[in-house]
Parts: C-alpha cells; structure tokens; sequence
C-alpha cells in the first residue's frame, strides 16, 4: 500500500495585489536604491538619485507580506542609515569600540524605517481597484505614509533624528525652491508622490496618455514653481572667524587655547568696520558668567573690533549646564538692556548628554562614562538683537529641527546665523552634510545665512541658496562681507508646521479608511453565493466605487 500523499504547501499570498519582484530581487532594489539615496546627499551630492531611490524602495514594498516587507524595508534603512552617518564612528576618536555609536544609531534608524514600510505596503494591499483612485489618491496615501515615517523618525525618541529626510538631499537641486512654499517635509510628499504616480502608469494596466497626468502635473509643480520672494530690508557687515582650534572633545589643548584661536584669527578684523563678529559653537572653552578672565578677554576683543561678538560657551545656571550662545559687547554683562543669550534648544542624545543614564550605564558602563556633559535644553527664544537687525540662531544640530527655524522666523530674524562645531568630525561626510540643510533654510525662510564652524567648512548663503563666500576644512580665517537682510514671512514658515500636521494625521486617518474598506470588502460574500442573491450594495461597494 502506497503512504498518504502528501501535499506542499502553498506559498502565502497577498490577496488582489502581485509583487512586481521576487524577494531576493526586491531586497537588492531596496539595498540599491537606500545606497542611491545616500548618494544624493553630500558628499557625492546628486540629488536626481533621490527620486531614483524612493521608486526602487516602493517598488521593492509592493505586493509584500508584514514580514517580507519587513525585510525589504530593513534593507533599504540600512543601505542609507549605516553609510550616511559613518561619521558618527569619530566622535569618540581612537577611543576602544569608537564604532558602537555609528552602529547604534544607524540600526535604531534602519529598523524604524523598515517598520514603516509595513504601512507602506499596506497602503498598497488595502488600497481599493479603480484606475483613477490608484493614479491619483494612492500615490497621495503613499506619499503621507513616507513623509509620516519621517515625521516620527524626526521627533521620537529622545527629540528624534531628522537628519535623513528626502526633501533635505535637494539644497542644490531645481525643486528646492518649493520648500519656500509648503517647507521640507511638503517637499518629500512632493517627490514621493510623484514616484507614486509614475509607478501606477505601469499597474494600472495598458499605459494610456491620460494616465501620465498625475505624475506630468506633479514633475511639473516640483520644478516649474519658483521661490517665494521675501522683501529686501538692508544689510549688515558680518565677521565670521573659523578659528580650526583644538575643539574635539578628546582634542589634546593647553588653557585658553581654544579662544586663543579665535582671538588669533580674528586680527584682520582690527582693521575692518563690521556690526558684529561671529564665533562658532565652542569657540570659548571657559563660561564668561563664571570665568573673569575669559570675560575680560571677550571684552578687550569687542572694544578692538568696534562690534559686538556673538559667541558660543558651556554655561552653567545653578546645577544646570546649557549650550550658549551669547552677544557679548565692550561692555560684557553690563550692557545695556542685559546679555542677549540663547541655549541650544535639542541637545544632542548620548553627545550632549545620555537620557535614562542609570540604564545606559549598566549596559555599556565604559562607553557611558566617556560622556561627561550633561546639556539641558534651553527655552529662551532663538533671537538676538544685533543694534536693530534681528538675528535668528541655530546652534549645530539644531538647523535640522523645524521648531528652530520657524520660532525665529516668526520673531522678526531678518537674517540667519548658525553655530557649529564640526571638529569631532573632521574628514567626513557630516560638515557638508550639515551645509547643506542651513543652505535649504536659506531657500525656505528666504534669508540670508551664514554658516560658521569651527573646523570648517564655513559659507555666507544667500537667501536663494547661492554660495557668497566660504572657508574651507580645517583653516583658519575669516569671512568679511555685507550680508542681505530680509523681512516677511514664506508660504512654507507659515503653513508648514500645519502641512505636517496634516501629512501625520492624514497617513494615520488614509490608512484606517483604506484598511476597513478592505475589511468590509473580505467580508463581503462573493456574487451568486450562499442564499443565491447576489449583493450588488453595501456602504463598501458605495465607496470603493468613488475609488473607481
């Protein structure tokens, strides 16, 4: 007697929607495609990859199961994640395990990503039949759901990490002019959609000229709009001294070396006529409030250079230590109408300082204790006033927070001025990195900027995003020039914080509405089924047919 045969399973299959590749190839389209997205940031910078690398990361989501979505989602992360912030392997220098912080935020970002492209791919598993449903509001559904992913990526957890977001990789491209109109996240939604829509001329069936309509209109408005024009409103002479000082956290220096440094660069200011001088972040080891001797100096150079000097120090308040930025003038703290500060406002997570310590500390004890700072977050305004020119801050990582830029728009900055301190980075990526996103708050504000580092690289910005001047890697000198004021307020200043809300809470609301349609749809009994009637309506045939 021959044995029960047996039967081979039947591989899982997502209902009403076929994957447009086999696994193995969709892993090495989303891997390809996370490697061009990081190619079109600096340094390679070329910026028409980004499109390129969300159609082969969609592509690669369509058709998926949960898990095999996962999986793809993963490689795209980590493709981008894990080159883009290489640098962050320098931060603790030749220090024993110095890759554990490279690995750990690169990983924490590459699974967050491959998380939501699950919602990716049910997007595209939910979403109704109907041509002109798929051509026009899925490509919108998408586009939220991304530009969602990044909005959480960019706030949570501990403050976020909104460093890796698609409109970001367009500073020197023809569609950043947009973001002036509806901001960064306005322009990822943007070019997602657009990818969106071209892969839906291709799935919807036979290609038909009216199906390129979408995806015409939306190339269309991404290169055809022009940057919103804010009013000229005067100039103002900048000093900006990269003084290349030792102002790594494991630099060896001597006392006093680090402001030396930037008192030696600054001598060709003795002979110039500014209305303020520039520092940047960390260019003053010592607190002014505490050290006297560092005041005094601050003071001497003020006086000689006939302009107040806006600096950058550790300061202390009580048992509080806060990143700041202070205008320091001849006077020092008895300037009239007291010293105008402003501390960072996101302190960088396990650079600046190690949220839940105790917890950290007893996973990696030696790595935990190398990081002795312990920055709180600041609340004062990002504002300062420069003898009746209102001057809106950023100190490093902060030009990639919205909340930053848009509450010193909102209070008057005319013109834009960001601190940095890029030495525990030297001969990365990471400085031209952080170039580029002050030069995209250029292009959105439509204001002027000028970008200071320690270390380099250092550029007055336009307010089109154009390069006026700059300072190159580890130099030392000085920027002199007339720097354009600007006033009023761009499209994407005022409805930007509003468009992501919407983006957010629309992703969450498209995917609940697509998800019970679904449902109701599984639900529904075949035409000609059990009791032999055949139900040709219902609240879910009604809508799906809107989707037609």
């Amino acid at each position: 007697m021959s044995g029960p045969s047996r039967r081979r399973p039947r591989r899982r299959r997502v209902p009403g929607v076929r994957p447009l590749l086999p696994l193995w190839a969709a892993v090495l389209a989303a891997a390809a495609g996370g490697l061009a997205l990081d190619a079109s940031f600096p340094s390679l910078g070329i910026w028409a990859l980004a499109p390129v690398a969300v159609t082969l990361s969609l592509v690669s989501l369509i058709g998926r199961t949960v898990w095999s979505s996962l999986l793809v989602g993963l490689a795209f992360g980590a493709a981008f994640w894990f080159p883009h912030v290489d640098w962050a392997a320098e931060f603790l220098g030749d220090m024993p395990f110095s890759w554990v912080p490279w690995i750990a935020l690169a990983s924490v970002e590459a699974f967050f990503t491959g998380a939501g492209a699950i919602l990716l791919t049910l997007a595209y598993r939910w979403f109704p039949a109907g041509r002109w449903g798929r051509l026009l509001l899925l490509p919108a559904l998408v586009a939220a759901v991304w530009t969602a992913r990044e909005l959480v990526m960019g706030n949570w957890p501990y403050g976020g990490f909104p460093w890796g977001r698609i409109g970001m990789s367009q500073s020197e491209s023809p569609l950043a002019s947009i973001v002036s109109w509806v901001g960064v996240s306005g322009l990822t939604f943007l070019i997602v959609a657009f990818c969106a829509a071209a892969i839906e001329v291709f799935r919807v069936g036979r290609p038909r000229l009216t199906s390129l309509l979408p995806a015409a209109a939306l190339a269309v408005l991404l290169v055809a709009v022009p940057q919103w024009q804010t009013a000229s409103a005067g100039t103002i002479r900048v000093g900006a001294v990269q003084g290349d000082g030792p102002t790594a956290y494991f630099d060896e220096r001597e006392p006093g070396s680090v402001i030396q440094a930037q008192l030696d660069a600054s001598e060709p200011l003795r002979d110039e006529q500014v209305d303020v001088v520039l520092w940047p972040e960390g260019g003053v080891e010592y607190d002014p409030l505490q050290d006297a001797g560092t005041a005094a100096r601050l003071e001497l150079a003020a006086r000689a250079y006939g302009a107040p000097i806006l600096m950058n120090a550790a300061s202390a308040a009580g048992d509080l230590v806060y990143n700041t930025s202070m205008l320091w003038t001849a006077d020092g703290v008895a300037a009239a109408g007291g010293l105008q500060t402003h501390a960072k406002r996101h302190p960088v997570p396990f650079g600046e300082y190690v949220p839940d310590r105790a917890f950290f500390e007893r996973i990696v004890p030696d790595l935990i204790g190398l990081i002795g700072r312990e920055y709180t977050p600041g609340t004062d305004a990002p504002l300062v006033d420069v003898g009746g020119t209102l001057v809106g801050l950023a100190i490093c990582f902060d030009v990639i927070y919205d909340d930053v830029i848009r509450e010193g728009a909102r209070d008057g900055a005319q013109v834009y001025m960001f601190q940095t301190n890029n030495a525990d980075f030297r001969g990365t990526d990471e400085n031209l990195q952080q170039l580029a996103f002050a030069r995209m708050r250029a292009i959105e504000t439509g204001r002027s900027v000028v970008n200071l580092s320690t270390v380099g690289t250092s550029q007055v910005i336009a307010p089109d995003g154009t390069t006026v001047s700059s300072l190159g890697i580890d130099q030392a000198g000085v920027l002199v020039g007339d720097v354009e004021l600007r006033d009023g307020l761009t499209p994407g200043l005022v409805v930007g914080s509003a468009i992501q809300l919407v983006l957010l809470w629309g992703a969450a609301a498209g995917l609940a509405a697509v998800g019970l349609l679904h449902l109701a749809g599984r639900r529904r009994p075949p035409a000609g089924g059990r009791g032999g009637r055949r139900r040709s309506g219902g609240d879910a045939a009604r809508v799906e047919a809107m989707f037609r």
